[in-house]
């Protein structure tokens, strides 16, 4: 189990090194480098940073063009995430104390996020939206979209997405290069004060650089999912969920966890017979064999004690009465609750956020939400008479604490 859930480092020497140079040469030379920077790694003739900027009217095209079948399931996914984020807004509050004074906390959304959308011949609308909308719902001023074009190439789709989400203005760039630009801006790119939406290494290893100067979302790794079954599932069911995150890539995990040894034999079986055909078994097949797994348990609490070691992505609970097991589950990122809600439900319209901290990390990170883009201020308020047993307080603490000027700027109100 241990060498299971051992990954390597997310970027090598060689990969921080050359991100760091990146991102030097971005923040000293601004659209200079980032030009050069894009032609070199997106094979484009770039001659201006302007042309890097997609026009409004040219995302509002792309939407106009697309099937009417997609445009209307993007429609119900924007919907459904919208109306998911609408419940998940901070609110500020103000209260009395006992002294007469006022305090409370202030919410207020971050003014400009970027958002990093993979490019090229891959297509993630739902990214798009992910990370788009609930930004939208914060109350966020401008939301900036990179998004490489390698060789030129732009998918219309992602586009579309843009349009729906109400990207405010969308460049074509990526890699290291573009968090950079986000992170420090550039004459053409702005700054912004968050940002989020996955990467390859390099765009991780980029936001790790600058995460101080700007927030980040996460550091994502692969993707992972676990499921806990009773042994009452369709194998066939329980092979295809894996799957669907088997084909992310070679590293992603995928693992069953189940009381009933035959069930683990059938769904073995199934998952030989259903892997022919898919258009990513190669990659399937190879995440299987170096990071899935098929582990037999005693009992359902042994089960949810597994997986709360695995701290996964995401985590099936196909069994009998599902929420009796929800109280024993201390970590994950997403559970998806019974035998009809498969987690490809949640990545694309369930409504929850499919951004979700992945290697463990949902020990103590949280899903991409609302509150990503708002911030809080504390409100401290002291009237004359409720400020004097303050200063006495902050003026004795001060005095141990060796710091004088504290102590008489507290001691003044009183």
């Amino acid at each position: 189990m241990s060498a299971l859930l051992d990954r390597a480092p997310e970027a090598s020497v060689e990969v921080v090194r050359a991100v760091d140079a990146i991102v030097a040469d971005v923040r000293a030379r601004g659209d200079a480098a980032l030009i050069e920077l894009t032609c070199r790694f997106d094979r484009r003739q770039v001659a201006a940073a302007s042309e890097l900027e997609v026009p409004r009217a040219a995302r509002q095209q792309a939407w106009d063009a697309l099937d009417g079948a997609l445009r209307d399931a993007l429609e119900q996914a924007a919907t459904r995430i919208r109306a998911y984020a609408e419940h998940q807004k901070l609110g500020g509050f103000e209260f009395t104390d006992a002294l007469g004074n006022r305090l409370g906390q202030q919410v207020t959304a971050l003014e400009r996020v970027g958002l990093y959308v993979p490019g090229g011949k891959a297509a993630y609308p739902s990214s798009v939206l992910m990370n788009a909308i609930p930004a939208r719902v914060a109350g966020v001023d401008e939301i900036v979209m990179v998004v490489p074009a390698p060789g030129g190439e732009l998918n219309p789709v992602v586009l579309a997405a843009a349009h729906l989400a109400g990207v405010d203005r969308v460049f074509t760039v990526g890699g290291a290069q573009a968090v950079a630009a986000l992170a420090y801006g550039t004459q053409t790119i702005p700054a912004v004060d968050k940002i989020v939406g996955p990467g390859n290494a390099y765009v991780a290893a980029a936001k790790r650089a600058v995460f101080g100067t700007v927030g980040i979302d996460s550091i994502a790794g692969p993707s992972e999912i676990v499921v806990i079954s009773d042994g009452a599932s369709d194998p066939r069911w329980m092979a295809m969920d894996l799957f669907s995150q088997a084909e992310h890539g070679e590293d992603s995990e995928a693992i069953l966890i189940s009381t009933d040894a035959d069930f683990l034999d059938r769904v073995a079986t199934a998952m030989n017979e259903r892997v022919r055909g898919l258009p990513r078994a190669a990659t399937i097949e190879a995440s299987m064999r170096a990071r899935g797994a098929l582990i037999r348990v005693r009992s359902l609490d042994e089960a949810c004690a597994v997986s709360n070691r695995i701290a996964p992505e995401h985590l099936e609970l196909a069994v009998d009465s599902p929420r009796a097991l929800l109280p024993k589950i201390r970590h994950a990122g997403a559970i998806f609750i019974g035998r009809h809600t498969p987690e490809a439900f949640g990545d694309y319209c369930a409504g929850p956020n499919h951004v979700l901290p992945t290697s463990r990390a949902a020990r103590f990170s949280n899903p991409l939400g609302v509150y990503e883009f708002q911030k809080r201020s504390s409100l401290i308020e002291c009237t004359p008479d409720g400020a004097r047993p303050l200063a006495r307080i902050a003026g004795c603490i001060a005095d141990a604490e060796g710091l004088q000027a504290h102590a008489q700027s507290a001691r003044d109100r009183a």
